[in-house]
């Protein structure tokens, strides 16, 4: 035990338990973790235990004291202040404590960094506040409380409670994906955003295009860390086999620029992992482990964790792993960099609250050539609920490479994902060096005009993109004008005018939307409702007619979600029908542009049809400049756009509105009018609603995850169809080896064409069938199960938990009001599945 314990007690007048404190070893780290139960077996007395409570609610720093009264004083509650109000001791007030502010900040993780709009918001009482933590921590405690007492019997009930109960421990995480070209800003826009200036480095060292990183917050550690995921040996010598035969078939470069960006790259990528040692070795000599020995981890197929006490330390330990550096001294020796063999590095901020159920990724432009971590790319791009693409503002609408990025993930991120709004973030908006007039005056104006030209210009141009608007909603697309370096220097503008705080608000909005607190109130609340009711003896009378009355909500809401799903398939079956004419018909055209692409003749052609029958149908150009080629997508265009807009209307991203017209969050078994007529089973039919919207937030998200597969299945089908003319394609050598790998496409492409899209299109339909058909059998068999285990299964061993269900209906209340209240608009947008929970 500390003084800071032992003074603590003694000022709230309990010092006869500082004995009982110091055996446990409470000091004051330990002493702000205390929980529920904790408290209970320290303090054993009701009475006194209530007014600890209430003292340590107020050593936290809770604000919110219109709630206070709730928080401190359920139901239960009463027994033990009227116990405590009997007592002669006299406690000494706590409102003086001169520590108290301080310590509210530092538990929040707040620092000075912070604009002051954002730390008006944290204390506030609405979603995402320091109320919700204090209320989350003790519906926690009160349910590991719960699973501890629950009896050891195999019986159906107490299997189903403990799964429950374990269930409720979900970390759900929202993904922000952040695009732009090399010197653009993204490393310097995030250190700003999140407030972490030292973070992710940027400068001298050219950024890595392969690496991702994930920034997220680190909320059950003080340090920062960095959890780095390597790809597989296999995958390494692989690539190194790939590798090493370029250079042996392009021994003699000679003036090809391709081949000579080619072999650069190579010898960047060997010679950053190996020095100068991997010059005229195999691949099997350059898997020794020797090579290896720094990184023990990629031997043993493990991921290595690096842990500081800073982010400026942290940084410099992950540069060999996540950057790309020049030749150091000479030129002729090389320190060792690992970035070639990193799939991933995520990396973790202490107690960064706008970062607790967000993560940021900062992603390559275009995927990899690695096959491993360009599925990784795919999969996180697919996962992303926003994206911001970031370019340097003097050059916004006219950047090429930047634009080609929007439009070659937008299908990805669209239909095939779950983006919902792209912004456009355009850097360094303080650069002004044309600027006549060097008063402060003349160069905020400049400046502000400046981003508004960008603005209107950025906006015309994403206008013009019809392809990529087809996946998106129509208010989708913001455009925001920054600058980190005035956000931390001030220079010319404020914090506020350099819209670093508009886009933390929006982090912060989505922080709120997630509302990890409510639905884990609710669900703890359902939980304690079955429990209370199957303890229930008065209800038997009653069931007969309840189950009677549910079984046909079931089946009219069944029905009604039955009927768009139906619809649904069959709208799609007549837009395919024409997809597969159109792709019949344009069976040509499409094998012109990939065959015989204008301008690219001789070996050029050759080496980029070979790299697309190498790679099954996808060629990611070195040249950032240059298309990416994807074969297999090409054939499938006419499907997909056949299909686009009423794919988007039918699954569209913005959960407000919900797949289906929205059919899975109307579904209701209209408890609230049931808990009118049968009283005596208020209980179970509480349990009923809430596992109602339990099944109805898995079913929004399995939709959300099956229309992803179901949109690639049409390119997955031809990818699929394709296969065995690559392999062949592939094989041809030496003379007319470019027209053999024509003429073998073409021909195998004819023979394909009256059966290969027909087929793609009944896959999809397969799908969508199955998808109607899981939805409506998980949907039934779940809430009849329910139905059994509410109100035809007794158990009167299990414990009384009357306390505890007071307790956390009272948080479940209040949660409510609070998000009817303060929900901010964007949850609307972003938050489907919990609204009426």
């Amino acid at each position: 035990m500390d003084d800071f314990v032992r003074n603590k007690l003694t000022e709230w007048g309990f010092s006869e338990y500082i004995q009982k404190f110091e055996d446990e070893g409470i000091d004051e780290e330990s002493f702000y973790c205390l929980d529920f139960r904790d408290i209970a077996n320290l303090i054993p007395k009701v009475g006194r235990r209530a007014i600890f409570k209430k003292r340590f609610r107020l050593l936290k720093g809770e604000e919110n004291t219109s709630y206070q009264e709730t928080v401190d004083s359920p139901p239960h509650f009463q027994q033990e202040n009227e116990e405590a109000a009997g007592s002669d001791q006299v406690l000494p007030s706590t409102s003086a404590t001169k520590d108290k502010g301080k310590r509210q900040l530092d538990l929040q993780g707040e620092s000075s960094k912070w604009p002051s709009p954002l730390k008006k918001r944290q204390h506030a009482s609405g979603p995402g506040s320091y109320t919700e933590e204090i209320i989350l921590s003790d519906v926690k405690s009160i349910m590991r409380f719960v699973q501890q007492r629950l009896p050891n019997q195999d019986s159906k009930i107490n299997r189903f409670l403990r799964n429950k109960i374990s269930d409720l421990e979900t970390d759900k995480r929202v993904l922000v994906g952040v695009f732009g070209k090399t010197g653009a800003g993204k490393s310097s826009l995030i250190n700003a955003v999140i407030g972490e200036k030292n973070l992710l480095p940027s400068g001298s060292i050219s950024a890595c295009t392969s690496v991702m990183i994930k920034v997220e917050a680190n909320m059950k550690s003080p340090k920062y860390e960095a959890d780095i995921e390597f790809i597989t040996k296999e995958e390494w010598k692989d690539e190194l086999w790939s590798l090493l035969n370029f250079l042996g078939d392009n021994a003699d470069v000679g003036n090809d620029q391709d081949e000579e960006e080619d072999y650069r790259d190579i010898d960047e990528k060997l010679s950053a992992v190996y020095g100068e040692e991997w010059r005229n070795k195999s691949a099997d000599d350059l898997m020794d482990n020797k090579y290896f020995k720094e990184i023990p981890e990629f031997l043993q197929s493990k991921r290595k964790i690096l842990t500081c006490e800073s982010a400026k330390e942290l940084s410099a330990k992950c540069v060999k792993y996540t950057k790309n550096d020049s030749k150091d001294g000479d030129g002729k020796d090389r320190k060792r960099w690992y970035w070639p063999l990193v799939k991933c590095v995520t990396v973790r901020v202490p107690k960064n609250y706008l970062l607790q159920h967000v993560t940021i990724v900062d992603l390559p432009g275009t995927g990899d050539r690695n096959k491993s971590r360009d599925e990784m790319w795919k999969s996180v791009v697919e996962s992303c609920s926003t994206v911001w693409i970031v370019t340097e503002l003097n050059r916004a609408a006219a950047e090429k490479e930047t634009w080609e990025i929007l439009k070659s993930a937008s299908s990805i991120m669209g239909n095939g994902g779950e983006c919902q709004q792209i912004h456009f973030i355009c850097t360094k908006s303080d650069n002004i060096e044309d600027s006549d007039d060097s008063s402060a005056a003349g160069v905020r104006a400049l400046i502000f005009k400046k981003n508004m030209k960008a603005k209107e210009e950025v906006n015309k141009e994403f206008k013009k993109l019809n392809k990529v608007k087809k996946h998106f909603g129509d208010d989708c697309f913001k455009v925001f004008t920054v600058s980190s370096k005035e956000f931390f220097k001030k220079r010319h503008l404020e914090p506020d005018e350099t819209e670093i705080p508009k886009l933390q608000e929006f982090l912060q909005d989505l922080n709120d939307c997630h509302s990890e607190t409510l639905n884990y109130v609710s669900e703890a609340y359902g939980i304690l409702s079955l429990i209370q009711g199957a303890r229930s003896r008065n209800v038997a009378g009653n069931t007969a007619d309840v189950c009677k009355d549910l079984d046909e909500k079931i089946s009219h809401g069944l029905a009604k979600v039955k009927r768009p799903m139906e619809e649904a398939y069959m709208t799609f079956d007549k837009c395919l029908s024409e997809g597969v004419e159109k792709s019949e018909s344009s069976c040509d055209r499409v094998l012109k542009s990939i065959l015989q692409p204008r301008g690219v003749k001789g070996s050029a052609a050759h080496k980029t049809l070979k790299c697309v029958v190498e790679n099954g149908g996808v060629h990611k150009p070195k040249k950032k400049e240059k298309k990416p080629i994807n074969f297999n997508v090409k054939l499938a265009s006419c499907l997909t756009d056949s299909i686009d807009e009423e794919f988007k209307k039918t699954f569209p991203n913005e959960r407000k509105c919900g797949a289906f017209n929205g059919v899975i969050n109307t579904f209701s078994l209209d408890t609230k009018e049931l808990i009118q007529k049968y009283k005596d089973v208020e209980l179970q039919l509480t349990f009923l609603k809430t596992e109602e919207e339990k099944i109805k937030t898995v079913l929004n998200k399995t939709i959300r995850e099956s229309k992803k597969t179901i949109y690639k299945s049409l390119t997955t089908t031809i990818e699929e169809n394709m296969q065995d003319c690559y392999q062949q394609a592939k094989g041809f050598r030496g003379k007319d080896s470019l027209k053999n790998m024509r003429d073998t496409i073409k021909q195998h492409v004819y023979s394909l064409k009256n059966t290969m899209f027909d087929q793609a299109k009944d896959v999809m339909l397969s799908q969508l069938r199955d998808l109607k058909d899981d939805i409506l059998k998980e949907l039934k068999e779940t809430m009849q199960k329910s139905i059994e285990l509410s109100l035809k299964t007794n158990d009167y061993s299990l414990p009384d938990f009357t306390v505890e269900l007071a307790e956390v209906k009272k948080h479940f209340n209040y949660l409510k009001e609070s998000q009817e209240e303060e929900t901010p608009q964007i949850c609307f947008a972003l938050w489907g599945e919990a609204a009426d929970a």
